[in-house]
């Protein structure tokens, strides 16, 4: 009996606010609000459109604009709670320690847990699309296309993604030069992408057709929903910004700017390519689509070199998804290693560089084997149900951190709490079940895995 009550005391312990912080970790504050903004719009903008959109326009229709604005506002509800938070707790751990200081170290877990299957793969599902792109751009500039065998994994015609590890090794690297180094490679890829989203607007703008436009909702509102649950992949990277709590100059004023931000820039970028998009070509044409907005041009707009100037967007933009989220990836277990969860190895920084280097290392590779063998529809929905779930419990932490620490400096407070953030979790709840019931059990397994390290490893090893 003692044992059951020993372990229930473990699973709900909580760390205090204070302890999470780390001010003194070793990592190095160089990152101001428009490095942070950038990292933020960086680890977003860019997958949902060019990577998925060919999947989501099938399942909705010309309604696919509205998935993005349910989509979206999924997600402002809880980049309200993540701004709040963010704040409050300027760790790197992002979700993991907010939920670690409010609902106990078996949640943390779990939505540690559902962070590494969030950033982890969607990592990996991004630099499948990032090869997809290269061979739109080399197919365009010289009539020649990475064979299948070498371009695509098992199960979708190849036998290994030669060019999904290639960027992640490149990404890789530069993140071992350090964050600030790492920032500014990112701040000049997001000009560059955002640049290309702007051309393709106003170029497929003079293609739009108002009958591509009818009917608006072809397979219902049921079709707009799966839209949504499937483009919410695409907003998976506006919280990268948290995860550089001990990296930010200015934390507590920073990092809910750089989230809100953002996601009001992405948000809109998305309405406007989608609407373009299939105003531009009529919704059916989009089925089995991968790269989506280049066929818009090829087949619907005069001109060569538009086609081209969006396939070196679309590279570009995957480049910054890839570095940004890996970022992210590393810094949750760094700070999951540092709380005794993980081991050790994790949270060993470079003493020159104050980045986590046999982490970012391991992850890397590991992440590069991953892209080399999974397609890119098996990843994305799996992504998008355990951020889903993180989400929610963000939501969940802001509502006890207002009983529970009132007084508590906050650079940001969600307005209308705590209706703001129970409907922040109640659309994720409605978002996770609009998922398919494959996605389901993946993600139910994955659980059931980190539930066998948690109670096998992280329990006893756990530093509270």
């Amino acid at each position: 009996m003692s044992s059951g009550l020993g372990v229930r005391a473990r699973v709900l312990r909580r760390k205090p606010i204070e302890q999470l912080t780390h001010p003194g970790s070793g990592m190095h504050r160089s990152l101001g609000v428009g490095h942070l903004t950038m990292i933020s719009i960086g680890a977003t903008l860019g997958t949902g459109i060019f990577v998925v959109l060919g999947q989501a326009v099938p399942a909705a229709g010309p309604a696919i604009v509205l998935s993005f604005v349910l989509a979206g506002f999924t997600a402002l509800f809880s980049a309200l709670s993540y701004a709040e938070l963010a704040g409050l707790i300027p760790a790197s751990g992002s979700s993991y320690s907010y939920t670690y200081a409010t609902l106990g170290e078996l949640v943390a877990w779990v939505c540690g847990w559902c962070l590494i299957l969030e950033y982890g793969v969607s990592v990996a599902a991004v630099a499948v699309g990032w090869g997809q792109y290269v061979n739109e751009l080399l197919d365009l500039l010289f009539h020649f296309r990475i064979p299948d065998a070498l371009s695509q994994p098992p199960g979708a015609g190849g036998v290994v993604n030669i060019p999904a590890v290639l960027i992640v090794v490149i990404s890789m690297l530069v993140l071992l030069g350090g964050a600030k180094g790492s920032a500014r490679t990112n701040t000049i890829l997001v000009f560059i992408k955002v640049g290309a989203l702007v051309i393709f607007c106003a170029v497929a703008f003079t293609a739009f057709k108002a009958g591509n436009l009818k009917p608006f909702f072809p397979l219902g509102l049921a079709g707009m929903s799966a839209g949504a649950a499937t483009l919410f992949f695409s907003y998976i990277g506006f919280d990268a910004a948290s995860t550089a709590g001990e990296e930010a100059k200015n934390p507590q004023k920073d990092l809910p700017r750089a989230i809100i931000l953002s996601l009001v820039v992405i948000t809109a970028l998305y309405c406007a390519v989608a609407l373009a998009a299939v105003g531009a070509m009529p919704w059916q044409q989009f089925e089995g689509s991968e790269a989506a907005l280049s066929r818009v041009l090829t087949d619907n707009v005069s001109g060569s070199i538009w086609p081209i100037l969006l396939s070196v967007g679309a590279v570009v933009a995957t480049t910054s998804v890839v570095l940004t989220v890996l970022y992210g990836q590393t810094r949750i277990l760094y700070s999951m290693a540092r709380d005794g969860l993980m081991p050790s190895l994790f949270a060993r920084l470079s003493p020159n560089t104050g980045v986590p280097f046999a982490n970012t290392i391991i992850v890397g590779l590991f992440i590069g084997v991953l892209a080399a063998l999974v397609p890119l529809g098996a990843l994305a929905d799996a992504t998008s149900i355990g951020t889903l779930f993180a989400f929610g419990l963000v939501n969940v932490a802001v509502i006890i951190l207002r009983r529970t620490r009132p007084d508590a400096p906050r650079g940001f407070r969600v307005p209308f709490s705590p209706i703001t953030p129970l409907l922040g979790v109640a659309f994720c709840v409605y978002m996770m079940f609009s998922l398919g019931a494959i996605t389901w059990v993946a993600f139910l397994l994955w659980m059931l895995v980190g539930f066998v390290i948690y109670f096998g490893y992280g329990i006893r090893k756990a530093n509270v």
